[in-house]
This record gives structure tokens, sequence and C-alpha cells, in this order.
């Protein structure tokens, strides 16, 4: 080898050891870049899964709040004709029983406390008038 070729050489070395230490620090860089951007990236597919989840959420908050609703109303109305059902059926067996009693010749309270009633006032009658017979005889 020539001086000249030796030359060459020794300046290429160092111009060549200074390119890959460039391109080792490019690619150094380039893999940090890369890592902060997944980074970034993976935080924002978090947020918007977050946020399609929170709009699902609603939307189906809302379908179950109506199928809730509905059930509540139709317990509503089944509740309504039950009670009004047994109602009735509390009121005829009410009128059965009270005729079978009656023609058994049982009456029923409210009709004994009727008639005690009635037999109080027509005593109270019976003394008013007794009273009135009893202080006319006296003069």
């Amino acid at each position: 080898m020539s001086d000249d070729e030796n030359e060459n050489k020794s300046q290429n070395d160092p111009q060549l050891a200074g390119k890959i230490k460039d391109s080792a620090r490019q690619i150094w860089l380039a893999g940090l870049g890369a890592y902060t951007k997944a980074e970034e990236d993976a935080g924002r597919f978090f947020e918007r899964l977050v946020q399609e989840g929170e709009q699902l959420e609603d939307k189906t908050r809302g379908v179950v709040e109506k199928q809730i609703k509905t059930v509540e109303d139709r317990v509503g109305d089944v509740r309504e004709r039950a009670t009004g059902t047994w109602d009735k059926l509390e009121h005829m067996f009410d009128q059965r029983v009270s005729g079978a009693l009656r023609r058994l010749g049982i009456h029923r309270r409210e009709e004994i406390d009727a008639l005690e009633h009635r037999i109080e006032a027509l005593e109270a009658e019976l003394r008013r008038l007794r009273g009135d017979i009893g202080d006319d005889s006296e003069e």
C-alpha cells in the first residue's frame, strides 16, 4: 500500500466510525421514538375503548331500564287484576256464608248489633212514655 492509500484508509476509518456511531444513534433514537409512540397510541387506544364501553353501557342501560319498566307495568296490571278478583271472591264468599247462616237462623253480627240498638231505642221510648204517664197520674 502506498502512503496515499494508508492516509485515505486512516481518514476513512474515523469517518466510517463516525458514520457507524451516527447510524447507531439514529437507530437508538428511532427505537425510543417508536417506544414513545407505542405508549401514546396504547393510551389513546385505551381511552377510545373506555369511551366505547361507556357508550355501550348507556345504550344497554336504556334498554334494560325500558325492559324493567315493561315488566313492572305488567306485574302491576296482574296485581290489580288479582286483587280485584280476590275482592270479588271474598265478597261472594261472604254473601254465600251469610245466606247459609240466615237459613240456619243464625244472624250476622251487624244484624244483631242493629237489633240491639233498636231494642235500646224502644226501651228508652217506653221509659219516657211510662214517665209521662206516671207524672200525669200523680196530679
